[in-house]
C-alpha cells in the first residue's frame, strides 16, 4: 500500500483539511505554498511553518491529519509571527503552554475521526482569535494572479517596505518570495492539467520555461520532469492519491 493523501475545503474559510495514511516508504517533497498547518500524529500537536524549500518527511510511515490554514491566518490563530516558525516543523507546546496543548491533543487523539476533531479544534481557536486583515488578503489574492508586489503594495495602499514588514509577520517572508511561491504554484497546477511546459511557464508569469525550470529547481528541489512524472495528470484536488502533493506543508511535521 502507498501513502493516500485526501484533502477537501475545511468549515474555516480559506483552509483545507487534509490526511495522510498508508505503509513506511518513500514520500515525495512537500513544496511551498505559502501556508502553515496545525497537524495532529501519534497523539501529538505540531505546527508546520510556511516554507522557502522544499521539505521531506522525517518519518513517512506516520499517519496526519492537518488544516491548512489561508496564508497569512495561522500567525493570527497561533500568536506567533509567522517568520519565527520559517521551514520549521514545532510541537505546539514550545508555543503554548504545555498542560493545555496536552488537552488538546487528548481530545482530537480520543475522538472517532481524528481529521474532524482537528478541524473542529481550529474551528473554535479561529473563534477565538482575531479576525483575518482584508489587507493581506488582497495583498494574496493580488500575488496570486501574478501581479507585480508594487502594484499590489499600490493597491492596497501600503510602501514597499511597510508591506515588508507586514509579510514577515503574516507569510514568514517578504511579499517577492510570496509572490515566486504562489507562482511556481500556479506553474505546477498547470503542469499538473497536462498544460505543456513552455505554455505553462508563460501562463504562471514566469518569462519563459528556463525561468520555470529554474524556479521549481529552486524552490521545489526537482526538475520540471521529475515532478510531472510523480503526479497524475488532471486529478481533482480531493481524489485519493499514492502520489506527493505539491502544496507547502500539507503532509508531514
Amino acid at each position: 500500500m502507498g501513502v493516500v493523501y485526501e484533502e477537501r475545503p475545511a468549515r474555516l474559510d480559506g483552509a483545507v483539511v487534509w490526511s495522510r495514511t498508508g505503509s513506511p516508504g518513500r514520500v515525495g517533497a512537500v513544496l511551498p505554498d505559502g501556508c502553515m498547518d496545525l497537524l495532529w500524529t501519534d497523539g501529538r500537536l505540531l505546527v508546520a511553518g510556511p516554507d522557502t524549500r522544499a521539505y521531506v518527511p522525517e518519518n513517512p510511515g506516520a499517519a496526519y491529519a492537518g488544516v491548512r490554514f489561508a496564508p497569512g491566518d495561522a500567525p493570527l490563530i497561533l500568536g506567533v509571527p509567522a517568520h519565527e516558525l520559517r521551514d520549521r516543523r514545532v510541537d505546539l507546546d514550545a508555543l503554548w503552554p504545555g498542560a493545555r496543548v496536552r488537552r488538546l491533543a487528548e481530545r482530537v487523539s480520543a475522538a472517532p475521526d481524528p481529521v474532524a476533531a482537528l478541524e473542529a479544534l481550529a474551528l473554535r481557536l479561529a473563534a477565538d482569535a482575531p479576525r483575518p486583515d482584508p489587507l493581506l488578503r488582497a495583498v494574496v489574492a493580488g500575488l496570486a494572479a501574478g501581479r507585480p508586489v508594487a502594484a499590489t503594495a499600490a493597491a492596497v495602499g501600503l510602501g514597499a517596505r511597510h508591506l515588508h514588514r507586514r509579510s514577515l509577520d503574516a507569510f514568514g517572508y517578504g511579499p517577492k518570495t510570496l509572490a515566486r511561491v504562489l507562482r511556481l504554484q500556479r506553474a505546477l497546477a498547470l503542469v499538473r492539467a497536462g498544460v505543456p511546459y513552455a505554455r505553462a511557464a508563460v501562463e504562471a508569469g514566469c518569462a519563459d520555461q528556463a525561468h520555470l525550470a529554474r524556479e521549481v529547481r529552486a524552490l521545489a528541489g526537482t526538475t520540471l520532469s521529475a515532478y510531472a512524472a510523480s503526479v497524475p495528470v488532471s486529478v481533482p484536488a480531493s481524489a485519493k492519491r499514492d502520489t506527493p502533493q505539491p502544496s507547502g506543508s500539507s503532509t508531514t511535521a
